[in-house]
């Protein structure tokens, strides 16, 4: 775990919202209409509704999701001309042990 990189990714405030906004993806973004139903509920949020959230350019708001999903915080998918995110809980709770563990 490149735990430097992660908090670099982190550090940033839209980052860092984006997380907590993904962390409950019904109550902070529209339902996903264009998700194919089987993958609805998963926790999907397409690069648009990001971006209009966080209120800033698309290519900005792409580059901050890269990042996180460089990290492993993120899973993205790309379903038609839609690339969705959610969170990547598994290392979420692999950083939250190691914070708990080794800092």
């Amino acid at each position: 775990m490149n735990l430097e990189e992660i908090c670099k990714a982190l550090g940033n405030p839209v980052r860092l919202s984006i997380m907590e906004w993904l962390k409950e993806p019904e109550k902070n973004f529209q339902p996903m209409v264009h998700l194919p139903e089987n993958e609805r509920g998963k926790g999907y949020v397409c690069v648009g509704a990001i971006q209009e959230r966080v209120g800033i350019t698309q290519s900005t708001t792409s580059s901050f999701l890269r990042k996180m999903k460089q990290v492993g915080l993120l899973h993205s998918k790309r379903i038609g001309q839609w690339t969705y995110y959610r969170r990547n809980e598994e290392r979420i709770q692999e950083l939250a042990i190691y914070i708990a563990n080794k800092l």
